[in-house]
């Protein structure tokens, strides 16, 4: 399932067709993985941020156009996370869905953070809300199978979550410095506290204060590994691993799969499973 939801559809010519299944385009990988999920056989997703790509890079090409223009639903995230897919659903889609509208931001570390996701009780919102959107098109033609597989989901979810409650439950320190801020939905469901590099985007170049700064605060705090990514260059989480003497380990935002995960077949919750191990460890949980 992960590999059909993180790569692109190479056969547009059922989109918007009655009798094809319905075309679902996602604008990243945690937001195809979840259509795909919920609607099933029944749908075709395509996502338009391919493997290895940072989605915040992603720059539409026409036949991305087109296929927004054709979809039965897209699925995106709003508040200029891919401001090109924002353009283009105003201007090409007659149906969309903003994921993350409704979800309750973190009541910490700043509600500019879209990486609802990676808290999975959030995510199971985000779950629903696409399962609502895809039960409502052609006329409800989807609407038998949807409930059941979102229920489906959401139980994985709800597990998912009780593994990082019992495993982040006691741990050395609280503190996780990150390459950037993209955690702030997770560290606010488990009591962790983010400090992140630089900003939101994770192409924001960060102030070399800030890099001295946070050297010292994990010096003094305990912190004893620099949580770094997947899809982002890890030069500056590494600077200041060794201006602090500390580890590096990477902490996948999930933004999107790696062309090495794609292929292994990893999915959201086999790397959500991978990133609770690397927390555990670099947080030396007990």
């Amino acid at each position: 399932m992960a590999g059909a939801a993180c790569s692109r559809n190479s056969d547009r010519s059922d989109h918007g067709a009655s009798g094809g299944p319905v075309a679902v385009v996602a604008s990243f990988y945690p937001l195809a993985y979840a259509a795909e999920r919920v609607g099933g056989d029944a749908v075709s997703v395509t996502n338009l941020t391919p493997p290895g790509v940072e989605p915040h890079d992603l720059e539409l090409t026409a036949d991305d156009l087109e296929a927004i223009a054709r979809a039965d639903l897209v699925v995106y995230v709003g508040g200029g996370f891919q401001p090109g897919v924002e353009d283009a659903v105003r201007t090409e889609s007659a149906a969309a869905v903003d994921a993350l509208a409704g979800v309750e931001a973190p009541g910490r570390d700043g509600g500019s953070d879209p990486h609802a996701w990676l808290d999975p009780d959030s995510y199971a919102s985000i779950v629903d809300r696409i399962a609502v959107a895809l039960s409502e098109v052609r006329d409800g033609v989807l609407a038998p199978g949807v409930s059941g597989n979102a229920a489906t989901l959401e139980e994985e979810l709800a597990a998912l979550d009780e593994a990082f409650r019992v495993g982040l439950a006691d741990c050395s320190t609280r503190v996780m410095v990150t390459n950037h801020a993209a955690f702030a939905y997770l560290a606010a469901a488990y009591d962790l506290e983010q400090r992140a590099i630089s900003g939101v985007s994770p192409g924001s170049e960060p102030d070399p204060a800030r890099v001295a700064e946070l050297a010292d605060q994990a010096r003094a705090e305990g912190v004893m590994t620099i949580f770094t990514e997947d899809l982002v260059s890890p030069e500056v989480a590494e600077t200041l691993a060794d201006e602090a003497g500390l580890e590096t380990a990477t902490l996948s935002p999930l933004e999107g799969l790696t062309e090495e995960q794609a292929e292994a077949g990893d999915d959201y919750l086999s790397l959500m499973r991978q990133n609770l191990e690397v927390l555990r460890d670099g947080l030396d949980c007990a």
